[in-house]
């Protein structure tokens, strides 16, 4: 306990309790020492709190101090026990240790310069924030029109800039090419990529044509491919791994259905072109069509380019079409613009009186093919439910006819019937006993391969759930391999900033020590255990051997018994002495018994005698005595008035 007082002590002193040199214990605390000590605790944690840091005078306005200290130490989430004035009034050094050790894991860190925990990056940062605030804020202000940067770029001379305006660009970026599949080690990359990445490929700064465009290109080159590697992880887990096919033939399927998807949309835009823009526009859709069936069947997708592309390369196409019709013709003799527009409004009413008579002849055809389709289906009803009938009649005739074959020589033929069911029910019986000799074996195997399928269908859930399993640990691994990095990165900066002259040979010692009074105890207690163990195994081979004893001999001596007085008495008197053994064993296990409660007991002394009981009552007595001098006063007050 001496370590832990010693840095609950200095943990005190480093928030600004008034602590003298001297004081090394917890014991040397007096009341004064531990209200003051609890409210600076309070104050550096809660902040807002209104209390004294003496007592009062008064006695009422103690207990008031101690209740309202108990409270804001409850109301912290202390679960330590029972709080009340008391607790800090008449201290007990084992709950004022625990109260303390409470307080001291509640202080900030900031002010707590005891908890030797390293802080996070965000702690950082806003540090240094802070330093540079406070450094920018103890300068003068100048005006920004008055900021010389000096900042010379290429061949120009230094100018004046606009503050905080010296590096600002517009966001462009471009594709760039990287190396793939280098982090994995699971992927085997074949020579020649290999080569080519450490021979061949470019830098990324020498890809792009500027090199401001570097850093935006490399930004967005990684949220793609973080992105598509996400997506792609999601995808597989909730999909891919249900589907229970390989990567290469999951990736295969979704290749051929987006190509297909490809198609139909390309498809639809032909027929789209070919009702409205015209046979240039389609013959080049259905060429891209033909591209993308040669690409799936090779196994190869070239992107050829976008739909916006094409229109615009149709649109030039027609346009270079009609220039050089025009070039080339020879320009026929104009119509005037009125003959023109009579000859567009009758091809108009032409085609417009075409259409409705087109329209209506459709709208009577649709009529009659919808009565027509109506009575077939009546007509089909009728011609079944006749079939129907006449297979009826025709099986019923049947019957009919063989009975009135039969009817001229019935007693014979009844004979050959029941020598035909007889043979026909023999027959059965015999297919019968072979079915059940092929059925059983069958039975078997299927149930056999039941079970092999429930097992192997089991199997393969479990390996999914384990494969799943794998991967949240990975997942969770390198989360806790990334964290654990950071930390140590956080623990070699603060190591580094931190001063180097503390004296920690006395603390490792210190601990050495520990560890080794540790290590001597638990010897001690190892030591313990196993003599208890001989000898709890000593009096149970004892117990055991008396008891087989005693039975062996009263087997002998009852024997005899029954011929000799003499024996008779013998085993009186032995089983006299195995009562009295027993009686004797009892009262050695009772005075254990005793023993362990009066260790215990005295224990308890001990323990009780630590929480100064009678300095206590001595104080409550005192305190008592101060309570009714203030309450005569009160009283003889009131009666003066």
């Amino acid at each position: 306990m001496e370590e832990v007082d010693r840095i609950i002590i200095h943990s005190l002193r480093s928030i600004g309790c008034d602590l003298e040199d001297d004081v090394q214990s917890l014991r040397q605390f007096g009341t004064e020492i531990i209200i003051a000590s609890v409210v600076q605790c309070l104050k550096v944690i809660i902040g807002d709190i209104d209390l004294p840091s003496t007592l009062p005078p008064g006695m009422s306005a103690r207990f008031r101090l101690g209740a309202s200290l108990a409270n804001n130490v409850q109301d912290l989430g202390y679960k330590g026990g029972d709080l009340g004035y008391q607790t800090f009034l008449y201290s007990n050094e084992t709950e004022i240790r625990k109260i303390f050790m409470f307080l001291v894991e509640k202080l900030p860190k900031e002010s707590s310069q005891a908890a030797d925990e390293p802080m996070g990056a965000s702690v950082l940062l806003l540090r240094a924030i802070s330093t540079e605030l406070s450094h920018q804020l103890s300068l003068a202000w100048s005006p920004p029109f008055l900021k010389d940067r000096g900042i010379r770029i290429r061949s120009k001379a230094p100018g004046w800039q606009r503050e905080g305006a010296c590096c600002l660009q517009h966001y462009r970026s471009c594709h760039i090419s990287t190396p793939h599949s280098l982090g994995n080690i699971s992927t085997k990359i074949p020579k020649e990529l290999s080569s080519y990445y450490k021979t061949h490929m470019p830098f990324v700064t020498n890809q792009t044509q500027l090199h401001r465009d570097t850093a935006p290109s490399i930004m967005e080159t990684n949220a793609l491919e973080i992105a598509t590697q996400q997506d792609w992880e999601n995808e597989w887990n909730q999909i891919g791994l249900a589907s229970r096919l390989s990567q290469q033939e999951f990736k295969r399927r979704k290749q051929e259905r987006l190509l297909k998807m490809i198609k139909d949309r390309l498809q639809q835009d032909s027929q789209r072109q070919d009702r409205g823009e015209g046979h240039a526009a389609s013959s080049d859709l259905q060429q891209i069509l033909n591209t993308i069936e040669t690409q799936s069947k090779a196994g190869v997708i070239k992107t050829k380019g976008s739909r916006f592309a094409h229109t615009e390369k149709l649109q030039y196409a027609k346009d270079e079409e009609k220039t050089m019709s025009q070039v080339g013709l020879a320009v026929p003799a104009k119509d005037t613009e009125e003959e023109l527009e009579k000859k567009r409004q009758e091809e108009i009413e032409g085609l417009r009186s075409e259409l409705l008579n087109l329209t209506a002849q459709l709208e009577k055809l649709d009529i009659e093919v919808k009565k027509f389709s109506a009575n077939r289906q009546q007509m089909e009803e009728v011609i079944s439910t006749e079939a129907k009938n006449s297979e009826e009649k025709n099986a019923s005739y049947l019957v009919k006819k063989r009975t009135l074959d039969l009817l001229p020589e019935a007693e014979a033929n009844i004979g050959k019937l029941q020598s035909v069911v007889d043979t026909s029910a023999q027959r059965l019986l015999n297919l019968a006993k072979q079915w059940e000799t092929h059925r059983i074996p069958l039975i078997e195997q299927y149930r056999e391969l039941r079970q092999l399928n429930s097992k192997r269908e089991s199997e393969a859930q479990k390996k999914l759930e384990e494969i799943k399993l794998f991967r949240v640990k990975m997942k969770e691994t390198a989360d806790d391999a990334r964290r654990k990095d950071e930390l140590q990165k956080q623990l070699v900066s603060e190591y580094e900033r931190m001063t180097k002259d503390v004296n920690r040979s006395a603390y490792t010692r210190k601990i050495l020590e520990i560890v080794a009074n540790i290590k001597k105890q638990k010897q001690e207690i190892d030591k313990i255990l196993l003599d208890t163990k001989s000898v709890q195994k000593e009096i149970n081979s004892l117990s055991g051997k008396l008891d087989r004893t005693f039975t062996v001999t009263d087997e002998l001596i009852f024997k005899d018994a029954k011929k000799d007085e003499a024996v008779k008495k013998a085993y009186r008197f032995l089983a006299a002495l195995h009562e009295n053994f027993e009686q004797l064993i009892q009262t050695v296990e009772d005075t254990g018994v005793v023993m362990r409660e009066i260790k215990d007991l005295e224990e308890q002394i001990e323990v009780e005698s630590n929480k100064k009981v009678l300095s206590n009552l001595e104080k409550i007595t005192e305190d008592l005595q101060q309570m009714k001098k203030e309450n005569a006063t009160l009283i003889a007050k009131v009666k003066g008035k």
